[in-house]
Formats: C-alpha cells, sequence, structure tokens
C-alpha cells in the first residue's frame, strides 16, 4: 500500500491545530512557533504532492479510497487533478505568511489579563491551521459526501477568527468594534449555511437520481449513457450546488457578506477569507457543476455570464468610492472573482485556464496588497484611507511593496495577475464578444481604484500621525518579498502553472462536450 500523500497533507496541519491548542496560556511564544513549523511541514508535504503530480497522466492522481459510511454509499475517496494541485499548494504556500503577518494579532487579547485559562493566542493560531485542514482537504476530496462536509465545516473555525479575533482599528471602540464583528461574523455564517442547505438537498438528489456519491463513478456513468438524467432534475440539481459556490465565490448579489467580514477581520485572516477560503467556490464550480451536470452548465451560462460581469463592474465601482482600505480590497475582490466566474463559464481552454490561474494569483496578489495594509493599519491605527498621507517619505519600502501589490491587483503587464486575465477576457471574447468587451470596463476601474489609493495614502504632505511611522521590519518583510518574487516569477514565465493546469482544463472541456470557437479569419499560409 503506498504512502497517503494527500491524506498526510489534510492531517498535518489538523494535527497541528490540536498541538497548538494545548500548549499552556503562558507559552503562546512556543504555540506560534508550532504553528509556523506545522504550516511549512506542510508546505514541504504539498511540495512533494506537485513534484509527484505528472501532468499528462491520468487525470485524477495519487488517489486514496476506503469505505467510510458504507450504508450510505459514501466513501473517503482523494484525488487531484491539475486544477486542485494548483489551488492546494496556493493554500499551502500562504498559511505560513498568514501566521507570520498575524504573528502579535491576538497578543493584546492576554496582555489585559495574562493569569486567565482562556488562551486566545493559541487558539488563533490553531483555528488558522484548522481551516487550512480543510481546505485543502476540500481540493481533494472526489467523493460529493465527504466535500459537502468539508466545505460546511470550514464555516466554524473562519466564524471565529472574524468574530472573535476582529480588527482592532475601528472608529468606533471597543464596544462598537465588538458589535461590528459579531455582526459580520454572523452574516458570513448565515449566508454559507443557507448556501450549504440547498447545496444538501441537492446532493441528497444527486444521490437519489445517481446511486453513488462517488464523482468519478457519477462522471464515467454519464459518459457512457448508463446514467441518464432528466433535464429539469439536472437543472435543480445544477442550481442547488452553483448556488452554494456562488455565495462562497462570492458572485452578485449573494456577495455582501464579504465586505463586512473582511472590513471587521484582521488582515491576516482577510486574506485567509479571500485569498483561500472563497477559492473552494470557484473550484468547485469547476469540479463539480461541470462535471456532474455538463447540459445544465451550459443551459445556465448566459445567466452567469451576465451575473459575473455585474459582479465585474460592480464590485469596481464601489471600490472607487470606499473610505476604508480593507473594504476596498473587499470589492475588488468581488470584481476579481467576477473575472474567474466569466472565465469558467465562457467554455473556452484559455477562458478557464486563465480563470484557474486567476484563482493562484489573485490569492498571491490580494495576499500581498492586504497584508501590506495590515502593517499600515497597525502602524496608524486606522483603515480610513483619508487619515494617512505622505507614508512613502517615512516608511519608502512599506509604500514601494505597497504600490507593487496594488499594481498587482490591477493586472500591471510584467506581474502573474496580467497574464490571468488576458487570457479569461481573449477566452471569453472569442464566443462572447460583447460580454468580453464590457468586462474590460472592470480593468479602467480597476486602475482606478488602486492609483487614487495610492496616491491618497502614500504621497502628497506628511500627515503628523504618520511622521513617526517606522518601515517594514525583518518579519514583515520575510512575509512580503516571497510574494512579490513569485507576482515577478509568474508574471514573465506562467509556464511552471500552466502545463499542470491546461491538461486539466481540457479533461473539463470534455465533459461539457465543448471545443474552442474556430478564428473567424484564418492565418495566411
Amino acid at each position: 500500500m503506498s504512502f497517503p500523500l494527500l491524506t498526510a497533507t489534510a492531517v498535518l496541519p489538523a494535527v497541528g491545530a490540536i498541538v497548538t491548542a494545548a500548549v499552556p496560556a503562558a507559552r503562546r511564544t512556543a504555540a506560534k512557533w508550532l504553528a509556523l513549523f506545522f504550516s511549512l511541514a506542510t508546505l514541504v508535504l504539498a511540495a512533494v504532492v506537485v513534484v509527484r503530480f505528472e501532468p499528462g497522466g491520468d487525470r485524477y492522481q495519487l488517489t486514496e479510497s476506503h469505505a467510510w459510511i458504507s450504508d450510505f454509499g459514501v466513501r473517503y475517496e482523494l484525488g487531484v487533478d491539475g486544477i486542485g494541485v494548483a489551488l492546494l499548494a496556493l493554500t499551502a504556500l500562504l498559511i505560513p505568511f498568514v501566521i507570520l503577518a498575524g504573528w502579535h494579532d491576538a497578543d493584546p487579547l492576554e496582555e489585559v489579563n495574562p493569569n486567565r485559562r482562556w488562551r486566545p493566542t493559541q487558539g488563533f493560531f490553531a483555528l488558522i491551521l484548522m481551516v487550512e485542514a480543510m481546505v485543502i482537504l476540500s481540493f481533494e476530496a472526489t467523493d460529493v459526501f465527504l466535500f459537502y462536509i468539508l466545505f460546511e465545516a470550514m464555516l466554524i473555525p473562519m466564524y471565529f477568527l472574524i468574530g472573535g479575533f476582529g480588527d482592532r482599528a475601528h472608529s468606533g471602540g471597543d464596544e462598537a468594534a465588538a458589535t461590528q464583528r459579531s455582526y459580520a461574523a454572523v452574516k458570513f455564517l448565515l449566508y454559507n449555511l443557507v448556501g450549504g442547505l440547498i447545496m444538501l438537498a441537492a446532493v441528497i438528489g444527486l444521490y437519489v437520481v445517481a446511486g453513488s456519491f462517488s464523482l468519478s463513478e457519477i462522471a464515467e456513468a454519464r459518459a457512457n449513457g448508463s446514467l441518464s438524467i432528466a433535464t429539469d432534475t439536472e437543472r435543480w440539481l445544477f442550481l442547488g450546488f452553483f448556488f452554494a459556490f456562488a455565495v462562497k465565490a462570492p458572485l452578485w448579489p449573494l456577495h455582501t457578506w464579504l465586505p463586512n467580514a473582511m472590513g471587521e477581520a484582521t488582515a491576516p485572516v482577510a486574506v485567509l477569507i479571500t485569498a483561500v477560503v472563497d477559492k473552494v467556490g470557484t473550484f468547485a464550480m469547476l469540479r463539480f457543476c461541470l462535471q456532474l451536470f455538463p447540459e445544465a452548465s451550459k443551459w445556465a451560462t448566459p445567466v452567469i455570464l451576465v451575473l459575473a460581469l455585474i459582479s465585474i463592474v460592480y464590485g469596481a465601482l464601489l471600490a472607487v468610492g470606499q473610505r476604508d482600505m480593507k473594504r476596498l480590497i473587499a470589492y475588488a475582490s468581488i470584481s476579481h472573482f467576477g473575472f474567474i466566474i466569466m472565465g469558467i463559464f465562457a467554455m473556452t481552454s484559455q477562458g478557464q485556464s486563465g480563470a484557474t490561474l486567476y484563482m493562484v494569483n489573485h490569492g498571491i496578489s490580494t495576499a500581498a496588497l492586504m497584508l501590506v495594509a495590515g502593517f499600515l493599519i497597525t502602524r496608524r491605527g486606522s483603515r480610513l484611507i483619508a487619515d494617512y498621507g505622505g507614508v512613502q517619505k517615512v516608511a519608502p519600502v512599506l509604500a514601494g511593496t505597497f504600490l507593487i501589490g496594488g499594481l498587482a491587483t490591477l493586472s500591471l503587464p510584467g506581474l502573474s495577475p496580467f497574464v490571468s486575465e488576458f487570457l479569461v477576457l481573449v477566452g471569453t471574447f472569442s464566443r462572447y464578444p460583447v460580454i468580453g468587451i464590457i468586462a474590460t470596463i472592470g480593468i479602467v476601474l480597476a486602475a482606478l481604484y488602486v492609483l487614487v489609493l495610492y496616491q491618497r495614502t502614500m504621497t502628497g504632505p506628511v500627515k503628523a500621525e504618520v511622521r513617526s511611522m517606522p518601515d517594514l521590519r525583518v518579519r514583515e518583510l520575510v512575509v512580503i518579498t516571497p510574494l512579490i518574487a513569485l507576482l515577478l516569477f509568474l508574471g514573465v514565465y506562467p509556464k511552471p502553472l500552466t502545463e499542470i493546469v491546461n491538461p486539466a482544463v481540457e479533461h473539463t472541456l470534455s465533459d461539457v462536450q465543448q471545443t474552442d470557437p474556430k478564428p473567424e479569419v484564418e492565418a495566411a499560409p
């Protein structure tokens, strides 16, 4: 029996969460180092998964299958394709930076009463590791019921991270801050629970018509004609799955929980939300919606593309008008998720490859921008853009990294998000030219909100409140430097990602029986 590498990659951070939570209250520094150690060990295992994965091999590799709840046909089945490998690697890569960036985020809670038995620092890092374990396992799960359990279970640690360890840079005082954190956490939980409950009904319906929860078994049965689902039934099941994934993504008009959650969470937790957890929604659209319900996916495509287009423009417009730095980044992310969903449902190889690359590159670029913004907010104690000015004169390295993160967010050529956005637009335009043209408005608006944000915070006269602001420290440089290096590397050489992703995209297109449109003008011989 081969070593269960996929299970180990998910179990390791879960074990780390338990060990970290068990550290005595007085040893909070030890808990931090333990959490960092387990996250780095998970990154090593994720690297082994990437090395072991063969892009030209079987669709799902490193598979594991064991009986679990036999009476209901539920199995513990794991396997990764190129899309799952890319997102697994992204998750394992970002968590160490999230931990380092949040090194002191839970400390003030403990300093009020060092002798109390509750251990907020240990709990903070344990919850982060538990989220990592669940997200990684969700990228590996090929049993629909197993995926559903993980899809719902990750809401619990995220709820406590948002509500219990929120951002302290709040203009309304401690009581108002606690109220807003509680509201954001409950809103996040309720939105996603409703989506999950609708998905549960669809999961049960799928089992009734297919007699199995196994993704590979259902897909194979559909492909060889031994399983036929009535048109109306398939469409209702598709809508049940898609609704839950659209809430998680988030897609307009199911997006309203995200600005609250990101605004009230600490910057590292905000990264965890939008760069890691939300990717489960768009990933699941590719893995489950298109593969299980190909005809319904094509039926729903026109409406989904319109919703994605609204997300792109609406998110960018609201980002332009924001006064809160973190909410601006949240609305920018809504716009970016619109691009991702548009690429998925363009049903072209360029669009879906671009969407997958966008998931990875958006994770890196948003992490870079949000974490630098978090460092800035921690220094000043305010999230309001108007409270800053002239920062580049007193903290040039901080301002420079903030600029690079912002330029990556607007998809500047030479930085990795540009490749993703370009592929999504090309793939969409080749099949839906009007949608592709209108979507470019999002690019123009992105340049507006990013450059105006930089101008208002970093340039101009130095405000009195930022005169003594220190530049980035060593720990903060360790967090940001690798992210910027990745943005530059993948911006000029995306081949390592495309080689892994493209074969999986070809499989997905074959599931929905789609091929790329032929060029209207043939190339000259």
